[in-house]
């Protein structure tokens, strides 16, 4: 029976193809962490509700927690390991760092993914629940920057410093 659950599914994580034989059950949290090593995303309600686990699949942000591995077959993920350029970091990583957008840092890796997404949406032109204009590009504001990433938690209360240093990222 446990042969007829597996099956090799096919993931490029951070810019490399990794050929997994799974349990179709593996979520991709726990493929990233236990199987490739990846120990950055981390596991923090594992019912999607915190965005801990938030990874990029194709760009777009995901919780990786909610999502089959075998779901993502062939598909592109990104996790916080796969954001810096070798020792450069991604202008976010530097911005959290310049703003102290992180405290006890468990939930970092995850509000870095959910904002390269949500700075990708915005750029798209596309809206959230608190933009005025649905046509235009939206304006990032501070009341934008946090209900776009009001998917992820942060138990220490960094708010104030991520949205700054989401804010001066998007401001370029």
């Amino acid at each position: 029976m446990t042969d007829q659950l597996r099956g090799d599914v096919v993931l490029r994580v951070n810019g490399d193809d990794r050929v997994l034989n799974l349990d179709n059950r593996s979520t991709l949290l726990d493929v990233l962490r236990e199987h490739l090593g990846l120990t950055g995303t981390k596991k923090g309600c594992d019912h999607g509700q915190c965005g801990a686990c938030t990874v990029l699949v194709d760009g777009e942000r995901a919780n990786s927690c909610l999502l089959f591995a075998a779901a993502v077959d062939g598909r592109a993920v990104t996790t916080v390991e796969g954001l810096a350029d070798g020792d450069d970091l991604h202008p976010l990583q530097r911005a959290f760092i310049a703003h102290d957008a992180f405290q006890c840092g468990y939930c970092t890796p995850g509000q870095l993914c959910s904002a390269v997404g949500m700075l990708a949406e915005a750029e798209g032109g596309l809206p959230s629940w608190v933009s005025i204009d649905l046509e235009g590009d939206p304006d990032l504001d501070d009341e934008e920057i946090r209900e776009r990433m009001s998917g992820n938690l942060c138990r220490c209360g960094a708010y104030a410093g991520i949205v700054a240093a989401v804010r001066e990222v998007a401001d370029g």
